[in-house]
């Protein structure tokens, strides 16, 4: 069943290129983003999500505090991490600081947390990729716990036990809203169900129909587990321009450096006009005019079932001033669209 649907934007604070063509500082990239995270508040966007990564072609390492920037100049938008890389941080500090974000921003923090799609993070701050699976599960299961807020007794392998200590702050509401971040397994679909927090498809490449079996099977577990029924949602890249043409031109070259840097360390041939070309007609790469994007969201939304659609609208070198254009079609245009299109 559709709920209400929420329609984001996430970031990776991806370092974008100047009007000269070179590299902007990470510093100027970061004001920029508070800047576009302002213009969605503005424009209507319900949601913005902020990715935490640990190299040069990316700004954000800590996205709490570009939040809590964003939550002092901004109303009604909700914050959250895209995602938070549990794995190689500490649970306790991650609800902390999100907790503040949350009294900072009036209860709009939410956090997202997930593997990450790298891993610089593991040798930076010490952690063995030998126990990646490890690190995950017993660092998810130590949030779970402390997400109640209650005093916290707890056991594992990868850090000294705790007994009956609580963490502070606590959030005003007494709640903090946590979604898993799922690139696509039955384990990870089944880790959310298990929890009992939202999930997050993030779906780049592909046709978002093949994610079906993995929604169907959240929803089954929930219920099979006695559980209420909990937020779905779908991450994918997009941008919106004025025409489906335009929209093409202007995110081409600067979508195939991003995409083909990081194919050529995973492998990844690289990308050529065709796939690209592929991907917005058959896939899952939301580009076009405000209505072509808002076509393709809305039968997203139906075939999935979906309550939240987040668009990754950063795209490597892509500039602030285009990135910012497409930020006031997507809320202006595209969001009012969309919901029209899913009216009952």
């Amino acid at each position: 069943m559709i709920q209400t649907i929420e329609l984001g934007l996430d970031t990776f604070g991806d370092v974008t290129d100047g009007s000269d063509g070179k590299p902007l500082q990470a510093a100027q990239v970061i004001r920029n983003l508070v800047e576009e995270a302002v213009l969605a508040d503005e424009v209507g966007v319900d949601f913005i999500g902020v990715g935490e990564h640990h190299r040069a072609d990316f700004a954000v390492s800590s996205p709490e505090m570009v939040l809590a920037a964003i939550a002092s100049r901004t109303r009604r938008i909700r914050l959250g991490s895209a995602v938070t890389v549990l794995s190689s941080d500490d649970p306790i500090r991650v609800f902390q600081r999100f907790s503040i974000l949350d009294a900072v921003s009036n209860g709009r923090a939410e956090v997202m947390l997930g593997r990450g799609s790298f891993i610089e993070s593991f040798p930076l701050f010490g952690f063995d990729l030998n126990q990646y699976e490890e690190l995950f599960n017993e660092k998810l299961d130590l949030f779970a716990a402390v997400l109640t807020q209650q005093p916290v007794t707890w056991r594992g392998t990868t850090r000294p036990p705790l007994k009956n200590q609580s963490v502070y702050p606590k959030t005003e509401s007494g709640r903090l809203t946590t979604w898993i971040g799922v690139g696509g397994t039955p384990q990870s679909v089944m880790r959310a169900a298990h929890y009992g927090m939202p999930m997050m498809l993030a779906i780049i490449g592909g046709d978002p129909r093949r994610f079906e079996p993995f929604a169907d099977l959240y929803r089954r577990a929930l219920k099979e587990m006695g559980k209420t029924e909990l937020p779905l949602g779908v991450h994918s890249h997009g941008f919106v321009g004025e025409t489906d043409a335009q929209a093409r031109e202007d995110l081409f070259v600067d979508y195939k450096r991003m995409r083909d840097k990081i194919g050529a360390e995973r492998g990844w041939p690289p990308m050529t006009r065709a796939d690209f070309e592929r991907e917005i007609e058959h896939g899952s790469l939301y580009v076009g005019s405000p209505e072509t994007v808002a076509r393709k969201i809305a039968a997203t939304v139906k075939a999935l079932g979906v309550s939240r659609f987040d668009i990754k609208y950063s795209a490597g070198p892509l500039s602030h001033e285009k990135m910012m254009r497409s930020i006031e079609l997507y809320g202006r245009k595209v969001i009012p669209l969309v919901r029209d299109m899913l009216a009952p």
